[in-house]
């Protein structure tokens, strides 16, 4: 029998490609209902939200076997309509799990007219494996030692080390958590809820693996929304990190000088910042802190903590205003304020590293240059080198990658995107220090249907603020053109914080009004209630019984005047935390505006007459009458004090 060679080669070529796309069909993915991961949250549990799993295979090459799961929260459009237009969120980090932030979608004008998809990425947050969630702790005591920053370096590489024989330990395969991975995950994951296409929004490091995706799956894509992008993996997101920071930090220290009341009480903000890198060179600065943050109950601060500390004060608005306050307490060296500076970027480690090197060290680190970074640093002498804290990423990767094949020689090909026909709409802000507004223009380049939004006074991630939010949401109405920036172009200067009383008790009170641990303030809320039964109870009494003996009425008299005054403060104290919390949250940090500066006045009247009732009880106890109940009252005076001075404020 005679065969057709070349119908028999097209025969076997197809029954091959029908068996690979058999084989891919069968993958395991599984979409499947889950419980709330929030079951103490009714907010949110009162809410149209979908909890689901997505089981796909870990390693895409192998369809059939390990699986991994994926953690999905749907909020469900509140428009009656029903929604026709799903917005997929990809997170940053890489490490960064979303799901937790699920407040910030709550109320989002974006969910008035799509479902809102949220996933936490492979690796991280709610979705199984879990990789190393306690790694940044790490970092964290780590940075907290009064050490070089070679040892920092070192120790942060055995810690990572640590993490990845961990991994190894468990059977998790290295190769297959990075953006091509995640690609088709996030397909699996359209398909799996039933939608022809969606909006995919991304932010920082997700923008690159929402370029990924947006490359291998274009259909999927019926806009993209990039915020703080990265044009290329192989250039900007390294070799020129000391060069983005500093131009940034520039920034700020030109619009204080042109701003007269940041320039009159932070006069030579640059020269300042410049001056605390050689002292702190010299001698570091150390400072107490919650046990539960740092074990050893200590921080020291030295130039690698200090540079780092302002570097990510420019990634968002609020922070940006305090600069030129946070350089001046550092000057200063006021420890009460760096303390609790120490809790407030913490959360900068909030990362899930494990995931973040198995990502970075895939298919950023080994495209950008070690030798590149240093050259790059090395054009500003001033600053001593560059960020220590990006550099040792080159140090750790040098070990993670080795016993691991690379998954690629060269970065992923992103060329399909020249010719993707969704709507892109990119975001960029003016002080961002780590992804500038030069990527912005970079990314726009890249797409034949782009458009830039620069926010004048934001940093990293711009969208996410109500006029970025409302633009985001304007675009998804009608991505046909370029959204309305008229809110956001209105506020063109930096409102920088000036004129602030500085007091450590502020931010000890603030972060036990917001633990709100009932049974800590137990005492201190039975304290309250028995002043303001007190001031009913004798200015009553003082009113009737017009007969009393004068020590009696003097005490009574001293009684309702100290309660007035406790109660004045507490209660002022509260509203002027709500006051500069929608203000700008981090002014807590370091105390309160001066507009408050008469809480603090009433605070020391009200410890003054504290104990001058107290003395004056004693002296007269004989002849007072109600002296159990005067000093129960009395108890409570001294108990709010104890509070106050417990958290700081004297």
């Amino acid at each position: 029998m005679k065969y057709n060679l070349k119908k028999l080669t097209g025969f076997f070529l197809f029954l091959s490609l029908f068996t690979t796309c058999l084989h891919a069909q069968t993958a395991n993915v599984k979409l499947e209902k889950t419980a709330s991961f929030f079951p103490d949250e009714k907010m949110i549990n009162d809410d149209n939200i979908e909890w689901k799993y997505l089981t796909v295979p870990e390693n895409w090459d192998k369809p059939q076997g390990k699986t991994i799961k994926l953690a999905v929260a749907i909020l469900k459009s509140t428009s009656k309509k029903g929604s026709s237009n799903p917005v997929l969120f990809v997170e940053g980090g890489p490490g960064a799990g979303e799901i937790r932030g699920i407040w910030t979608w709550l109320q989002n004008p974006i969910r008035e007219q799509s479902d809102i998809v949220l996933v936490d990425l492979r690796g991280v947050g709610f979705s199984f494996p879990k990789f190393c969630p306690e790694l940044g702790t790490k970092f964290l005591e780590i940075l907290s030692k009064n050490q070089s920053k070679s040892e920092d370096e070192q120790q942060k590489v055995l810690a990572a080390m640590d993490c990845k024989q961990d991994l190894v330990k468990r059977d998790i395969d290295l190769k297959a958590y990075n953006s091509k991975s995640i690609a088709k995950d996030l397909n699996a994951l359209k398909k799996a809820l039933q939608y022809e296409n969606w909006n995919v929004y991304s932010v920082s490091y997700g923008t690159y693996t929402a370029q990924v995706y947006a490359n291998d799956f274009p259909q999927d894509v019926k806009t993209l929304i990039l915020d703080s992008s990265i044009p290329d993996i192989s250039k900007s997101y390294y070799n020129q990190n000391t060069t983005n920071y500093i131009s940034s930090l520039e920034k700020v220290f030109d619009a204080c000088k042109n701003d007269p009341n940041c320039n009159e009480q932070y006069p030579n903000l640059e020269k300042a910042y410049y001056e605390i890198i050689d002292k702190l060179d010299k001698k570091p600065i150390t400072v107490k802190v919650d046990k539960k943050i740092i074990p050893t109950g200590e921080f020291t601060y030295n130039t690698e903590d200090f540079k780092v500390c302002i570097q990510q004060s420019l990634y968002r608005k609020e922070l940006i205003q305090v600069i030129p306050l946070l350089i001046t307490e550092f000057n200063k060296e006021n420890k009460n304020t760096l303390s609790s500076l120490v809790a407030a970027f913490s959360g900068a480690l909030s990362l899930d590293y494990g995931l973040f090197y198995c990502t970075i060290c895939d298919e950023a680190l080994p495209y950008n240059s070690f030798e590149a970074f240093n050259k790059d640093a090395q054009k500003n002498n001033k600053l001593k080198g560059g960020l220590s804290f990006y550099k040792s990423d080159f140090l750790v990767c040098d070990k993670w990658n080795q016993g691991i094949t690379a998954t690629a020689t060269t970065p992923s090909d992103l060329s399909n995107l020249a010719s993707l026909s969704a709507p892109v709409l990119v975001l960029s802000g003016k002080y961002d220090p780590v992804t500038p507004t030069e990527n912005g223009t970079k990314t726009t380049d890249i797409f034949k249907k782009a458009y830039l939004v620069s926010a004048p006074v934001s940093g990293h991630g711009p969208s996410f603020s109500i006029e970025g939010f409302e633009i985001v949401a304007d675009f998804l109405k009608n991505p046909t053109q370029k959204p309305s920036t008229k809110k956001l172009d209105a506020d063109q200067k930096v409102s920088f914080v000036t004129n602030v009383k500085i007091n450590g008790g502020v931010s000890n009170f603030a972060n036990s009004v917001g633990e709100l641990n009932w049974l800590f303030f137990a005492p201190f809320i039975i304290a309250m209630l028995i002043l303001i039964v007190a001031i009913f109870n004798f200015v009553y009494t003082l009113i009737r019984n017009k007969k009393d003996v004068k020590q009696n009425k003097l005490m009574k008299g001293l009684i309702v005047i100290t309660s007035i005054l406790g109660l004045f403060a507490i209660v002022g104290f509260v509203m002027a935390l709500l006051s500069t919390v929608q203000d700008n949250f981090y002014i807590l940090a370091f105390g309160l505006s001066h507009t408050f500066d008469y809480l603090f006045v009433i605070q020391w009247i009200f410890v003054a007459l504290t104990i001058f009732s107290v003395l004056y009880f004693a002296l007269r106890i004989k002849s007072v009458s109600n002296g159990g109940v005067i000093s129960t009252i009395l108890f409570s005076f001294v108990l709010i004090n104890v509070y106050f001075l417990y958290w700081g404020f004297f």
